[in-house]
């Protein structure tokens, strides 16, 4: 009895190991998936195809505040949308690595802002390197982990120069009541 029971747990183990196995094809297919998706999305203005690519809803693990958030796939195209509609926007693979259902691509956006909005997200031309790793269930992108090295965007810039006036005043207002307080010294 015992030993059938060992036999049932080790053909159990078997068949979910088996199953858990990709084959390079799948693989193959997944990269397919997630270079199209870059293709259509960010390196051409075809984001209306965000529905090839996306499921319905996916989750996102992004940095900031979003993780662990699920999303329209819908949101993919308006995103991209931002960037097409306030310049020019594309990019470049450098390299892609798959699993059997998770995509990893390390790509370079390319853009260049054109309108006033686009010049304050992208300024001039710019080159945002991004690590992007996708998990693809039935042909679609169902998680999505997003990492952008924004360092390189002028949205630091903003930030530096919000914590430069934000010190600026923490130092000024100290400096203006000893001012305040010798002036009333000297004229008493």
């Amino acid at each position: 009895m015992k030993a059938l029971a060992l036999a049932g747990a080790v053909l159990a183990a078997l068949t979910s190991a088996v199953a858990q196995e990709c084959t390079q094809d799948q693989i193959e297919a997944n990269k397919a998936i997630a270079l199209g998706f870059y293709q259509d999305l960010w390196f051409t203005d075809n984001t209306d195809r965000y529905h090839k690519y996306v499921a319905e809803t996916y989750k996102v693990w992004d940095i900031g505040e979003r993780k662990n958030v699920t999303e329209p796939a819908i949101e993919q195209k308006i995103i991209a949308d931002r960037f097409h509609d306030n310049g020019t926007m594309t990019g470049e693979i450098q390299y892609m690595v798959a699993d059997c259902e998770r995509v990893a691509t390390r790509w370079v956006a390319i853009s260049k802002g054109e309108t006033l909005m686009g010049k304050l997200m992208m300024g001039g031309e710019l080159r945002l390197p991004i690590i992007n790793v996708v998990r693809i269930e039935d042909g679609k992108i169902i998680e999505f982990w997003n990492h952008r090295h924004d360092i390189d965007t002028p949205m630091t810039m903003r930030f530096t120069a919000k914590g430069f006036l934000i010190g600026l005043v923490v130092g000024l207002v100290p400096a203006a009541i000893l001012a305040f307080r010798r002036r009333n010294a000297a004229a008493a």
